[in-house]
């Protein structure tokens, strides 16, 4: 089955979200530089434009970031074209393959196995109401840390540093979590 990819909008006027019919990697990754994506050919490839500051990869979906010297109406469809011939010529094997992300940022899955009781839920709870939502707008939050009533997210993606992002964490995370867990939760914050 070949690739298609689509173009999306996402509330953060920087990034745009590109789409695929079909599962592209196995996990999200943040990628800020060629340097970083030295294993992974497309997403180098990727930082052979010059507007391009950043990379997110997730489950369908590869967001990036521009930089303020091109428009996405300039550059989106060439993007687009570029990641569906590179998919189809040389398939995803690269982005499901062994490949290693040396960042703290990245394995945050193996941290959720120390979480306490109450980290766990909020964890759930993300997942569960919150993460889809993150995702439909080109993005990823994780638990980082639950500390004296503080909630600590870790945001990828289109979020991190979304114009909006602030207004999401407090009106829409922090009253979830208040109504779902109670007084325990004082604040969530973004790290």
């Amino acid at each position: 089955m070949q690739y298609s990819i689509y173009a999306e909008s996402t509330p953060n006027p920087e990034v745009m979200k590109f789409v695929a019919n079909r599962s592209l990697f196995n996990r999200d990754v943040t990628l800020n530089s060629s340097e970083e994506a030295n294993e992974m050919p497309i997403a180098k490839m990727l930082f052979s434009f010059p507007f391009i500051k950043s990379i997110f990869l997730s489950n369908n979906f590869i967001a990036i970031t521009k930089d303020n010297s091109a428009d996405w109406g300039e550059i989106a469809m060439q993007i687009r074209t570029f990641i569906s011939e590179h998919l189809n010529e040389k398939g995803n094997q690269e982005l499901t393959s062994n490949y290693q992300i040396e960042t703290e940022k990245i394995n945050l899955e193996s941290s959720k196995d120390n979480f306490s009781e109450t980290e766990r839920k909020i964890q759930q709870i993300l997942d569960e109401y919150i993460k889809p939502a993150v995702e439909s707008d080109g993005g990823s939050i994780t638990l980082d840390s639950f500390k004296e009533g503080v909630v600590t997210v870790f945001m990828q993606g289109a979020c991190s540093g979304c114009p909006s992002s602030t207004i999401t964490l407090k009106q829409g995370i922090e009253t979830i979590l208040k109504e779902k867990i109670g007084d325990e939760i004082k604040e969530v914050c973004a790290k």
